[in-house]
């Protein structure tokens, strides 16, 4: 073996400029093989850190707007979830549904002193901090005797803790002293039971319990806001796709919708959405190593030509070897070794090339956000490739190099010693 890396080692020396380029085309292909996954998984992991906010098993529902005339009224009517949805929610889906919860969303002033914020105020139930995954920093978050009471408590996030002491930092030394504190919230006032963590991409709310804030803001209206729960037992996208038309069907009935009126009542489903979301993930990743593939199959063709080159070149040394006795497969193991060794050699320097790229991306891109207005998005997280991508990567870059040197290989254990002479 070391003769033959030995002889590798001196063809390419012969042709320096030859097998640097050649060598160029295969780094290349690597190297944006590697950029491409890395870049690829930093958008993948930015939306999945975005869906992984949410409860996966759970579900949204909201009143929307009917599209279609039903018993002699026109579409466009707008509905409202009621009070009465929420207890045939909880009653009549008991065998998938577990915990039923709602929302009701209004603007507050919330103050204390001179400081003051101007939040959405929620009203939720106990479920909302796993549905909505909140982080509590201190304190607790909402009760069953928050609910049974309608208790004016209050939690706010560690941003809004800062704010409203006018402290010189949100962390847990500074905004602990606001925990067992009144806050004014409009002309009440309610006592702030905990400190959430503020997550930078979505919307920052304070929370209170759903029947205090029903009760002072809602109390002339049957308006229910939006219905949340959590489910088991509906393990395929068929499972609760039959699962929404049934319970879609069973609120439209309740406002006169028609039963097949999709807009009437909207269903946020985190687990289709999930669902939805893996299979993009799928296709958006196959994609990127097709490219890829075929950016390195330019690479691979050149290495195929030099190596095609090269035998052509060495027509009399392989001429008189097999006159001296050399069997076919020494020149054919001669060749394939050959052209594995550039593939390897190059495509190792293009993926350590494209790991630095990486690196810098998510040094660079993978810290920056945009704002929207509404919610703040990172549009890169951690935009690099695991172990198993170069593994992969490793051994496509052996098989290129392999399949790059049969054509040349079996080109030249072919060569007969007649050709030698022909070949001076």
């Amino acid at each position: 073996m070391r003769d033959i890396i030995t002889e590798i080692w001196s063809t390419a020396r012969r042709n320096k400029l030859r097998t640097t380029l050649t060598g160029f085309a295969v780094a290349w292909g690597i190297f944006m093989l590697v950029v491409l996954l890395g870049a690829g998984n930093g958008l993948i992991n930015a939306q999945l850190k975005q869906s992984d906010r949410f409860l996966s098993s759970s579900m949204v529902v909201y009143g929307g707007e009917t599209s279609k005339p039903y018993q002699g009224m026109k579409e466009g009517r707008s509905i409202r979830l009621q009070t009465r949805d929420i207890g045939t929610t909880d009653s009549e889906f008991k065998e998938n549904i577990n915990e039923v919860g709602a929302q009701y969303r209004t603007g507050a002033t919330i103050s204390l002193g001179q400081q003051y914020i101007t939040p959405s105020l929620c009203g939720v139930y106990p479920n909302h901090i796993k549905i909505d995954k909140v982080d509590m920093l201190l304190g607790r978050f909402i009760n069953d005797n928050d609910i049974k009471e309608s208790r004016k408590v209050i939690i706010v996030s560690n941003k809004q803790a800062k704010e409203l002491l006018n402290a010189s930092s949100d962390k847990q030394k500074d905004i602990s002293r606001l925990v067992g504190q009144y806050v004014n919230v409009g002309s009440l006032a309610f006592k702030v039971v905990g400190i959430y963590k503020e997550n930078e991409n979505g919307r920052a709310d304070a929370f209170s319990s759903y029947t205090a804030i029903k009760r002072i803001y809602g109390a002339n209206t049957d308006d229910a806001g939006r219905i949340e729960f959590t489910f088991h037992g509906l393990p395929t996208e068929e499972a609760n796709e039959a699962f929404e038309k049934e319970y879609r069907q069973r609120l439209n009935a309740s406002h006169q919708a028609h039963p097949e009126d999709e807009s009437a009542i909207w269903l946020w489903n985190r687990f289709t959405q999930n669902l939805q979301m893996q299979t993009g993930i799928g296709i958006i990743r196959t994609a990127l190593w097709v490219v890829g593939l075929f950016t390195l199959l330019s690479g691979i063709v050149g290495v195929s030509n030099i190596m095609l080159i090269t035998v052509k070149e060495r027509t009399h040394e392989f001429g008189i070897r097999k006159a001296i006795g050399a069997k076919p497969w020494s020149i054919l193991k001669l060749i394939i070794i050959e052209s594995v060794i550039i593939t390897t050699f190059f495509g190792y320097i293009g993926m350590l090339l494209g790991i630095f790229a990486n690196e810098y991306m998510d040094a660079t891109l993978g810290h920056d956000t945009i704002d929207t207005g509404a919610f703040k998005a990172t549009m890169f997280v951690d935009p690099t490739v695991g172990l198993d991508v170069c593994m992969e990567a490793t051994m496509v870059m052996i098989i290129a190099g392999t399949f790059a040197g049969l054509i040349p290989a079996f080109k030249a254990s072919r060569i007969r010693p007649i050709e030698a002479l022909r070949a001076d």
